[in-house]
């Protein structure tokens, strides 16, 4: 499982966050835990393969907000008390 960090600009309030989270699952459906935030300005989402990047840049800058960069690192999901 791989955990993508995606930064946007643009973003302002939670309906911003709520923009992010549906153009992440309508892009990719198979994401998992998609959560976003305005005062972070980033997205977080987790898959089972690698996005593809340019996929993923396309769908944010189409809806309006500002694409600045990606990060991916394995997904490592923590037991009921975190361990």
């Amino acid at each position: 499982m791989v955990k993508t960090t995606v930064k946007i600009g643009g973003m302002a309030c939670g309906m911003c966050e709520s923009h992010i989270n549906d153009v992440i699952r309508k892009t990719f459906p198979e994401a998992k835990k998609v959560s976003s935030s305005y005062k972070k300005g980033t997205a977080v989402f987790v898959t089972e393969e690698e996005v593809d990047k340019e996929c993923l840049r396309k769908a944010i800058e189409d809806t309006g907000y500002h694409y600045l960069g990606v990060s991916s690192e394995p997904y490592v999901k923590k037991g009921f008390f975190g361990w």
